[in-house]
């Protein structure tokens, strides 16, 4: 495995749509969370993507809550990569980016409005322009998060005018209801177009939604690319049987790289790899 880059997974450890009446895993209050993504930590995981839940479960962008969090992770998984989200289940308009200040390593970016299963994704230009304008302020890196082409070409844009700064890190996110769907096709010229744009050794990253989680979480680790597995996007193993944690998802990924000859990247390596500081 010496051979081939190291794979970076990342956990998605809760969401804003699954409930604990879909799986009684998914961690909901901070202190799960905590416990949760330590787990997944140990399992293999270098980067944990957050949200935050109001106490009824309800999604929530508090910035209290995100502190706490950060804060646990930081303590209990020395050198994990933080990503926070930036998502729009959880608030409206800046209430999305009220926790960069926290100075997160990392904040997921939507650059374009999409289909959601029952409504649309709003990502007004002016709003993805504030959130991009914070992240340069706070020195958090964006995730572009795809889903759609031509989110990989705004991305483009955004970096060749400068609201961007370092290369994007673009991830593929394939599988929602009324968004792009799981094609193999259209994965491979999301790839080739990542690679023209913004360069062959560009790192890029996959999500797949539901059963799909494990198809693009094996075509992203063979391609040569990073892997996004959690309870946000799956709650299954399987369409007979839950996951039992977050840490059981990243442990598939794992025999995935396994599999395909991917050493699984170590915190320091997915630094390395994406640019971040390291203190």
């Amino acid at each position: 495995m010496a051979d081939k880059p190291p794979c970076i997974l990342c956990i998605a450890i809760t969401g804003s749509v699954p409930r604990k009446e879909d799986n009684p895993a998914l961690p909901i209050t901070v202190a799960e969370q905590i416990e949760s993504t330590h787990e997944s930590f140990e399992a293999g995981a270098s980067i944990a993507h957050c949200h935050v839940r109001n106490d009824d479960g309800t999604p929530s962008s508090d910035p209290e809550k995100f502190a706490r969090l950060k804060d646990g992770i930081e303590k209990h998984c020395p050198g994990m990569i933080i990503q926070l989200s930036t998502g729009g289940r959880s608030g409206a308009g800046a209430e999305r980016g009220g926790m960069l200040p926290l100075r997160p390593d990392m904040a997921s970016l939507s650059v374009g409005s999409n289909n959601f299963p029952t409504r649309v994704y709003e990502n007004p230009p002016d709003l993805v322009d504030w959130l991009a304008s914070e992240m340069r302020t706070h020195d958090v890196k964006p995730e572009i998060e795809a889903f759609d082409l031509s989110h990989i070409f705004q991305a483009k844009l955004m970096h060749d005018d400068g609201r961007i700064t370092a290369t994007p890190y673009v991830q593929f996110v394939m599988g929602v209801k009324n968004a792009m769907p799981v094609d193999r096709a259209v994965f491979d010229f999301y790839l080739a177009t990542v690679k023209r744009l913004f360069g062959a050794d560009a790192p890029w990253c996959a999500a797949g939604i539901g059963r799909n989680q494990i198809v693009l979480n094996d075509w992203a680790i063979a391609a040569g690319g990073h892997a996004r597995t959690g309870l946000e996007d799956n709650v299954r193993l399987d369409k007979d049987r839950l996951a039992p944690s977050n840490a059981a998802l990243v442990q598939r990924a794992v025999a995935l790289c396994e599999k395909h000859e991917r050493p699984v990247a170590t915190p320091a390596q997915a630094r390395a790899i994406l640019g971040l500081r390291t203190g």
